[in-house]
Formats: C-alpha cells, structure tokens, sequence
C-alpha cells in the first residue's frame, strides 16, 4: 500500500467537512464503544486477565527467535511450509510464488492487513491471478475501486447503507436493495460461486501458537472457513512474526479480551484453530499449508523504545475511543494502521521523515491507552516520537524556535514568573469586555476553529497564594 502519510494534514481537512462521514463515524462510539464497555463487564477480573496477556505477549517477543524456532518445527512437523519475509515486498513475492507453483488462477482472501501492508493483492494481478476479497467490508472496498480499509476491525465503517446500496447495484447489475439482509444475502450469491471455483486461499492469522504449528483466525462471517476447506487446494497464512504466542494456553487468555475489545463481543462468531493441510482420511482442508511469516520493521523494534508496540493484538479499541479517529476517519493517516497505534507503527515501519503530521495526531488525552487490552503506552510512544522529530530537526522552524524560547524561560522561574505575570495581563486586554480571544498570536491553528475564555489577568501562583491566604472553609 502506497504510503500517503506526509499528506495528513490535507486529507483530514477533508475529511472534517464531509459532514457524511462525520455521521457515518458515530458508529464507533454507538456500537464498539458501548458494546466495549458492557463486555469487560462479564470478566471477573478484567484487571488480572490483561495482566497475564501481557505477560504472555511480552514472553513471546523477548524470546521471539526462540518461538518462532519452535513453531517452524512444530507447523513442518504437521506437513505445513513455513517461510520467512524480510520486508512486505519479499513477502508478496513469496505467495505469487507459491501461486504459480501450484498453477493457481483465482485466490480468495480473507481479511488480512497484513496483505495491505504487502500490496498482495496488486501484486497477483500483476501475475495474471485474479484475488477475490471474501470479508464483506474488504469486498465492498474491492469492487469500490480498490478503495483501501479505514479501520483494521470494520474496513468499511465510513460508509452507509446507501452508499453500499449503489455500489452494489452498479456493480452487480442487479435491482437496487436497501434492506440490510438483502443486501447481505446478495452478496453471498456472488461470492460463493468465487469460494468454489478457487484454486488457493489465503488468509491472515490472529495469531500463530508454537507449541502446536497453528494458526488461530477470528471472524464473524465464517470467511475463513470457505477459504480453508472448501475447493482452495492450498492455504496461505499470512501474517507477522510478531503474532507468535507459546502455547494454546496463552491463546486462550488473550482471546477473552480480543473480541470484546474489537467490537464489544464475548466471543466472535466464529474461530478457526487450523493445523497443518489436509491429512489422509480426512474429509476436508487444504493438499498443501504454507505460512508466510513478515517482518517488514518488526525486529527493528525488538529491545528498542517503542518494543511495546509488538504486543498489540489488533483489537482497534485505540482508534474507536480516540477523539482525533472519531473526527477525521481512517484514510486520513495514509496507511495500512491508522488511529493511535498507526501513528506509532508507521513511523516505525516507513519512516519518521514520510509521516511528520503522525506523532502530532493526538490530543494525548490517555484514552487509547486506558482501553488498551495489553495497556501499551502510546501516549507515551507518541511523545518520545515527538522529541524523535524534534532533535532531529524534522519539525517546522518556527515550532522549534518556540519550544527552545518556552525552554530558556521555564528553566528561569524568577524570569518565567515575570513573563507569565506580563502575558496573562495583556491576554485579559485582548479578551475585552466579551472576555474571550478569538485570535492569538502565532496560534492562528488552535484560534481559527475556537474563541478562547480570557484569563483574569493573574498567574496560577498569584491565585494560589490568594487562595491560601483565605481562612479555612471559606469560599471565593
């Protein structure tokens, strides 16, 4: 996927007047947010079970070379082929590969943002095989254009109904539809002559399990059934080395928080745990299983500032409860990860210098780092990228002159004092009698959008010191 990350600032202006979208939007906090909140409620200790997760991801990554040892031996053991990817591109050539091995001509796809970071599916194309995107929202976006995802959970959230409605009755040349199982059962029409007419399937994996060779693949449409043991003679898992977890164990821990997490559910509808391809006396599953395991940055990450990051489980609660995703969507962040965790990941997979706006993308306000399943501390990472930019001279000129004049003043407290006494006085002139600024000086970006209350024209420290001087109990 084309990074487009240096445009942000562009894209969410954009996006902030489409008042569509901005509708389309509040099915974050209607739905994932509140079915969020109610579904940890059934954990008897929410607290404790995201605790051992991380302790259970964290075994994983600081042993990573030593897992994924162990799960290449175990997934052989059971017939599959594992292979190895250094970067995205690598492993996009590794699947086609694998497809003109096995004389392949149509591969459908389950989700997998692990393929959007490899471009997989342009890549086939390019190869003469035709890729069929079998997860609706991925299938919507397909037919759209190849319109990229704007949320790693629900790719299609910022659409309605009536958008899809006519896209689906351009493309399928069919009677526009506008009730919602209709429209699904149409969908399932055209797509399931594409689940039995396939030569190979390919899907992402939630996660890879060592001690057993398997991969673990959630859903709620049952996709990554049709793709897997269905006519698909070979299966290919595609997914990050970071996704290895010890044992089934392990598993089981971590998936009593992905769902409810992702889309405030006790379980998802349906759970796949596959091991191996197709055995003799076995009725269904694939001839042959090949896992293609990405690195594409991740081990630059290992023993690093920001190796917190390698623990995430892609649940998108970061993204859903973010004040700055629920406002500008997605496609605003111009990659495969958007929101909190994207703003982070990106600059780590592509480059600080392409995603400048990125680590800027947030109020800091916390949110995405108290719902974190796996409390990583992004508010945190989004800072240390910050000071990243800023010792290496990425950010603007100006920006720079103005941290390093409120630098000299706040390591200065008597000149500090007396500037602060100076600067809240003249705001309060500024204010008026309406009491509010609508333009500050050199704060055109924050002013242009609102009116700021003036102040009474004294510091913290002088209404503290009043306040102390006032006797016990009384008010002001």
């Amino acid at each position: 996927m084309q990074v487009q990350s240096m445009h942000f600032k562009a894209r969410a202006g954009e996006r902030l007047a489409d008042q569509r979208l901005q509708t389309n939007l509040k099915k974050l906090s209607t739905k994932f947010v509140t079915g969020r909140a109610s579904a940890i409620l059934e954990l008897d200790d929410f607290e404790g079970t995201r605790d051992a997760a991380i302790e259970r991801r964290m075994r994983a990554i600081e042993n990573l070379d030593v897992w994924l040892a162990i799960f290449e031996t175990e997934a052989t053991r059971r017939g599959a082929t594992v292979l190895y990817a250094e970067s995205a591109e690598d492993a996009s050539k590794l699947v086609v590969e694998i497809a003109k091995k096995h004389d392949v001509k149509k591969a459908i796809k389950s989700k997998s943002m692990v393929s959007e970071e490899m471009a997989l599916n342009h890549a086939l194309e390019a190869a003469g095989i035709t890729p069929i995107e079998t997860d609706l929202g991925e299938y919507i976006l397909q037919i759209n254009d190849n319109e990229p995802p704007s949320h790693i959970i629900a790719p299609v959230v910022h659409k309605d109904k009536e958008e899809i409605s006519d896209l689906f009755a351009r493309v399928h040349h069919k009677p526009r539809l506008t009730d919602i199982a209709q429209m699904t059962r149409e969908a399932r029409e055209v797509l399931r002559p594409q689940f039995l007419s396939a030569d190979m399937g390919i899907t992402g994996g939630n996660f890879i399990i060592a001690e057993t060779g398997s991969v673990a693949i959630v859903t709620n449409e049952g996709n990554e059934g049709m793709c897997t043991i269905l006519p698909p003679k070979v299966h290919v898992v595609v997914t990050g080395i970071e996704k290895v977890l010890p044992t089934l164990e392990d598993l089981a821990t971590v998936m009593r928080l992905l769902p409810r997490s992702a889309t405030g559910q006790s379980i998802s509808n349906y759970f796949s745990l596959l091991t191996g391809p197709r055995a003799a006396g076995e009725q269904d599953g694939p001839e042959h299983m090949y896992f293609v395991l990405v690195d594409g940055g991740r081990t630059g990450l290992i023993g690093g500032e920001f190796q917190d990051m390698l623990r995430c489980i892609r649940c998108g609660a970061c993204m859903n409860h973010c004040p700055v995703y629920q406002k500008i969507g997605g496609h605003s962040y111009g990659w495969v990860y958007p929101g909190p965790m994207g703003s982070v990941l990106t600059p780590a997979y592509v480059g600080l210098e392409q995603t400048l706006d990125l680590p800027q993308a947030s109020t800091l306000c916390g949110e995405c780092h108290v719902v974190c399943p796996v409390k990583i501390p992004l508010p945190d990472l989004l800072r240390k990228l910050r000071e990243k930019q800023f010792e290496r001279d990425l950010r603007p000129r100006y920006e720079r002159f103005g941290l390093r004049l409120w630098a000299y003043f706040a390591k200065r407290p008597a000149l500090y004092h007396v500037a602060t006494r100076i600067g809240v006085r003249a705001l309060r002139i500024m204010g008026g009698s309406k009491k509010s600024i609508s333009s500050i000086p050199f704060g055109g970006g924050w002013s242009a959008q609102r009116e700021m209350p003036a102040p009474s024209g004294k510091t913290f420290r002088e209404l503290y010191r009043e306040r102390g001087s006032q006797p016990r109990g009384s008010a002001k």
